[in-house]
């Protein structure tokens, strides 16, 4: 693959947000999101970080969880691809890992007119996004891909 990315420490306390930090939807009130990712659990698990809020989420166990340590993506040149079902294609972004070794990938959905990130999980076969307090899931969505 002819690009690379990288993943910058970041935390909501600095709320600072590094050059090319990858924007991958907004927030209802039209806040901008950018793709993280935070451990949690023993796992790496892909993340929504919204600067102007000073808040990170993941989506976990049926719940919105906030976090303030994080890692932003900061990417070479990406692309989104519309898969279902937990499928990911080729060039796929690797954005963490379970506790039991399965990768998890970086996605996204629209939902109520937002669009916001989540985890590819292809064992469960859908995408997991933290929105409202809870964690919602699709079986369609978009997969964050390394062109």
């Amino acid at each position: 693959m002819a690009g690379t990315y990288r993943w910058v420490p970041g935390c909501i306390s600095q709320c600072s947000i590094p050059p090319g930090a990858l924007r991958v939807g907004s927030d209802a009130d039209g806040a901008e999101i950018y793709a993280g990712r935070c451990h949690h659990e023993g796992d790496i698990i892909p993340a929504k970080v919204i600067p102007s809020k000073n808040a990170c989420y993941i989506s976990y166990g049926g719940e919105e969880v906030f976090k303030d340590q994080f890692e932003l993506l900061v990417p070479a040149m990406f692309s989104w691809q519309f898969s279902t079902n937990g499928a990911v294609p080729p060039g796929a972004v690797v954005a963490g890992t379970t506790a039991d070794g399965e990768t998890l990938y970086y996605g996204r959905v629209t939902h109520d007119g937002c669009t916001t990130p989540g985890k590819i999980h292809p064992s469960h076969e859908t995408c997991y996004y933290p929105f409202d307090g809870e964690e919602r899931s699709s079986s369609e969505y978009e997969v964050l891909v390394l062109m």
